[in-house]
């Protein structure tokens, strides 16, 4: 089959572990002929957003990737919300594909992927969403004008040549259904995920990072991990471990300091040689990482590296959103305050069986429902 991503709703990072990435190159290993359409938008070193030349090019796995440029009738800064591009459709015909996935519901371009549905009906036409109440819509002019008027247009135009609306957590189905009116029977879960290691290649990058680190086999590993603004509550997380006093406990935090925080957290990393700031990592490298640490600390916004986490072997302590319970259950640890993660820290310490208990019911949670390789297959039905 033939099979196009299409990614016009923010930046396109070849070589990420984000979902088109993943989903694209499985789509490609299972024997499939894929094309990605992309926005110029790309965040360059350190996560800082960058722009890149449009044209076509051809990723490692030999994916033909197509950037886009945005058309140019309105000022730039009103472009970039209505995400309007050039020659889409033609991108799409030249293909002809089986499968149109489009990833996000925010953009003009949703309703050409649907005018080439309505001319070749025998395609599946898939629409994700990553929208939510806690990421998107944050201040009045988004929610009301961009969201509930632009972004509801767009879907209700495409809406009946849409197969089905493919939402990430629970919170993203809430949030679609009460800002653009989506019916629960053009909805399905289709959660994030991951790659999971067999156990002998976890021991593997385990030992390798571990040792690097100089850890002993007792040690615990905590690990903490994206880009690291106020939201990510970095500064409470590094509070937190510092008011523990096991010398088994050691922090690794991996990503860039904003500027408004850096300060502050570099401050605090100083202050205990168990924690180590290791800056930028590539996307193999971090998963070697998540494969070496035992549990993976995420107190705020939601993450993909959570789910990377998980099926990289790790334990995962997170805040206690609604979508964590539904995915979730009982697998996570849920940490709320400061007190939480202290709690939680010195609990860890002191008894590992807890870790690996959770590391059981982790295991088997990301093989059975978070593994891309099952999840790309849902495409194919």
């Amino acid at each position: 089959m033939k099979i196009v991503h299409i990614c016009l709703c923010g930046p396109f990072n070849d070589g990420w572990n984000y979902q088109e990435n993943y989903l694209s190159s499985i789509n490609k290993s299972d024997g499939h002929e894929v094309k990605i359409i992309a926005t110029t938008e790309t965040y360059g070193k350190n996560s800082k957003l960058d722009s890149i030349k449009p044209g076509k090019y051809f990723t490692k796995d030999g994916i033909e990737i197509n950037r886009v440029s945005l058309k140019k009738y309105l000022p730039h800064f009103i472009m970039k919300k209505i995400r309007h591009y050039e020659n889409v459709y033609n991108l799409i015909e030249d293909f002809s594909p089986d499968i149109i996935l489009f990833h996000g519901l925010t953009a003009c371009e949703l309703m050409t992927a649907a005018k080439y549905k309505k001319n070749n009906l025998n395609v599946k036409f898939y629409a994700d969403s990553h929208e939510d109440a806690i990421n998107s819509a944050r201040n009045w002019v988004s929610k009301n004008i961009l969201h509930k008027v632009l972004y509801r247009g767009f879907i209700k135009k495409a809406y009946r040549y849409i197969d089905k609306i493919l939402y990430i957590t629970y919170e993203t189905k809430l949030f679609i259904q009460d800002t653009y009116s989506i019916k629960d029977d053009k909805l399905e879960y289709f959660p994030l995920g991951g790659l999971t290691f067999s156990e002998e290649t976890r021991a593997g990058h385990r030992m390798r990072i571990r040792g690097q680190l100089g850890l002993k086999d007792k040690d615990i590993l905590l690990m903490h991990s994206g880009k690291l603004h106020r939201f990510k509550r970095t500064q409470e997380l590094l509070e937190a471990f510092l008011k523990t006093d096991s010398q088994r406990l050691k922090l690794v935090i991996i990503g860039s300091i904003s500027e408004d925080q850096k300060d502050v957290i570099e401050n605090l990393i100083g202050r205990d040689s168990r924690i180590s700031y290791l800056g930028w990592k590539s996307a193999d490298e971090l998963m070697e990482y998540l494969a070496a640490c035992d549990l993976y600390v995420q107190p705020a916004e939601q993450s993909v590296t959570m789910q990377n986490a998980l099926c990289c072997g790790s334990v995962v302590a997170v805040y206690p959103y609604k979508s964590h319970n539904f995915l979730l259950n009982d697998v996570a640890f849920y940490v709320e305050s400061v007190a939480d993660m202290i709690n939680l820290f010195n609990s860890v310490a002191d008894n590992l069986e807890i870790l690996e208990s959770k590391r059981k019911l982790s295991s088997k949670l990301a093989v059975d429902k978070l593994d891309y390789r099952k999840i790309a297959k849902r495409l194919y039905k």
